[in-house]
């Protein structure tokens, strides 16, 4: 799969059934549609508001930054902006994932982690490998 933000090469990152599409040239993330959920069921949050049903249904923000196009059906994506403070990115309007631009899912991870610690749970190992994993990405 071509990184749909420079066209870089994508390589596969694994942890158990969790599996993320990674641009080692841009440090962009992409996550199947399916993927977010089995992270956030994993750490106890398949109702954060990182669910995929929840960010799908959110609005599309106008913004500068150029379009990209999904890597699965090549269609344009929608720009939405989640958590606080707001990160913008990129979903596929028929539901095939998420692109994370490099640095974006750090925030998400930190936020994420945060949520769990809210909630009286450990900072979960699997939020600990995607930000070892990414941490070029910050």
């Amino acid at each position: 799969m071509d990184c749909p933000a420079c066209k870089g090469v994508m390589v596969v990152a694994e942890h158990k059934r969790i599996e993320v599409d990674y641009c080692t040239a841009c440090a962009g993330v992409w996550f199947d549609a399916g993927e977010l959920e089995l992270l956030l069921e994993s750490v106890g949050l398949q109702d954060s508001e990182f669910a995929m049903e929840r960010i799908t249904s959110l609005p599309e923000e106008a913004t500068t930054e150029n379009p990209r196009k999904c890597p699965i059906c090549g269609k344009r994506m929608r720009k939405v902006h989640v958590g606080s403070p707001h990160v913008l990115i990129d979903v596929c309007v028929r539901g095939d994932g998420l692109w994370f631009d490099g640095g974006e899912l750090d925030r998400i991870v930190g936020r994420v982690a945060e949520e769990a610690g809210d909630k009286g749970m450990d900072r979960p190992m699997v939020i600990s490998f995607l930000g070892e994993l990414f941490k070029s990405s910050r």
